[in-house]
């Protein structure tokens, strides 16, 4: 025990400590110099606003401000902005990141999804334009027909065509609906004279 407390005392174990701490001194200050080189410490560039630019224009942009992108599908058409054009952008405009940084776009599809039509054949049309409005459609106009049933769907069109429960349209589309005018078909209706 007293070599050991003699040898801590001695001038060659306080030599090596300080050749120690010197070297691991060193390598701290060479690592820190090399972070700060290679993280490009303090560099900022400035993320362009790539709204409604359609992806081509935005890839050049992207790359001329020594940037990356990712590409995310949008699921909602908006009509503001053109088809296949930038809606969105994360991080956004204006907003300070390191060169290399990725950004990710959300990009406007080329329509409205498609929705199913509903099961409204012999529903009430009151029914029917609630149903429809509920999966995004609407009913331009609704035509009567003689059927016993009053205001009762008979037949529904999109752009003059039949179509049926269970086909596929545009969101938003607006379309007909065939309703009962509460008369029996190829019956006569009678007016009295008011004499």
């Amino acid at each position: 025990m007293r070599n050991f407390l003699r040898f801590l005392k001695s001038k060659t174990f306080l030599i090596q400590i300080g050749l120690a701490l010197g070297i691991l001194l060193i390598l701290i200050f060479l690592v820190l110099r090399w972070l700060n080189s290679t993280t490009n410490h303090g560099e900022f560039v400035e993320v362009p606003d790539f709204s409604k630019l359609s992806v081509m224009e935005m890839r050049q942009k992207v790359e001329s401000a020594g940037l990356r992108y990712e590409v995310v599908d949008s699921a909602n058409y908006n009509p503001d902005y053109p088809r296949f054009s930038i809606i969105e952008q994360n991080p956004s405009a204006g907003t300070k990141v390191k060169s290399n940084r990725k950004i990710y776009f959300t990009v406007n599809p080329s329509g409205y999804k498609k929705v199913t039509v509903p099961k409204i054949i012999q529903v009430t049309k009151r029914n029917a334009s609630s149903m429809l409005k509920a999966v995004g459609l609407d009913v331009q106009r609704v035509t009567y027909i003689d059927q016993l049933g009053k205001d009762m769907v008979y037949y529904i069109k999109y752009k003059g065509k039949d179509i049926k429960p269970g086909d596929k349209l545009p969101k938003t589309s607006k379309i007909e609906l065939i309703c009962g005018n509460g008369n029996v078909p190829g019956s006569v209706v009678i007016q009295e004279d008011p004499e």
